[in-house]
């Protein structure tokens, strides 16, 4: 059986209520030509279509997206744009910290459930992003890729210093567990996220996982990090073993 061809982008892109910020998402996803894109911490409150087809390259034309809240709406937000030539969404749930939908690929009617989260940067809120995430999972047969910023880690190793929460960290690792989750290795680099300042702090925020029954499905597909000076998150480009195409 010939495996389904999906080139999925993933990136924290820190706000898209700048002009250069929306240009760049547009040059990157025309120079990748992935067939879906999930934009985490967009600070919208409101996204148009004219807003969602220009990020998506006018090639990724539908979206839903998860609004940004705050006060003044512009906190958090979360944003998947398709091309509906490859691929149909369907079935959006939105929680908290995430959005949900059931995506085929129409070439071979191959789906699976997509989640992409935004997890909360205080602490007080990560005990009841980790809940919400055991909500989440589906039932046994069902494919499952959840990709994001988690603002967590799980190993001590990724993170560069040793400023780090252990009780958290075994609860991520704990929930990862109750949710029957593997995380996807990415390639070539360790880190996903810089502070930027001279007392540097690497982590790795942003990842893919998946269960068993995606990863079966999905077996060559490979995640690379791709490098950008918009964001202090890199980009994860998820694609078959041919590789991603890089700008």
């Amino acid at each position: 059986m010939t495996e389904p061809q999906l080139d999925l982008l993933s990136w924290n892109v820190r706000g898209l209520n700048r002009q250069d910020r929306k240009d760049t998402i547009h040059q990157i996803v025309v120079a990748t030509r992935c067939h879906i894109a999930c934009l985490q911490e967009t600070k919208l409150s409101l996204v148009d279509q004219h807003t969602a087809a220009y990020l998506g390259g006018f090639r990724l034309r539908n979206f839903a997206y998860k609004p940004a809240g705050g006060v003044l709406g512009t906190r958090g937000g979360i944003l998947i744009l398709w091309d509906d030539n490859v691929v149909d969404c369907a079935n959006f749930v939105l929680g908290e910290w995430f959005i949900s939908a059931d995506v085929t690929i129409k070439e071979c009617s191959t789906n699976f459930r997509l989640t992409a989260v935004y997890g909360p940067t205080k602490h007080r809120a990560r005990q009841r992003f980790l809940e919400e995430l055991r909500t989440l999972r589906p039932d046994p047969n069902t494919r499952w890729l959840i990709l994001g910023d988690f603002n967590l880690i799980y190993k001590a190793s990724d993170k560069n210093n040793n400023k780090i929460n252990h009780r958290l960290m075994q609860q991520f690792r704990d929930a990862l567990d109750d949710c029957d989750l593997s995380e996807i290795h990415l390639q070539n680099r360790k880190f996903t996220w810089s502070n930027e300042r001279r007392n540097l702090t690497l982590a790795k925020l942003d990842r893919v996982f998946c269960n068993a029954n995606w990863d079966m499905t999905f077996h060559s597909h490979v995640l690379h990090a791709l490098s950008t000076s918009l964001s202090d998150h890199c980009l994860l480009l998820l694609s078959n073993k041919n590789g991603p195409r890089r700008p």
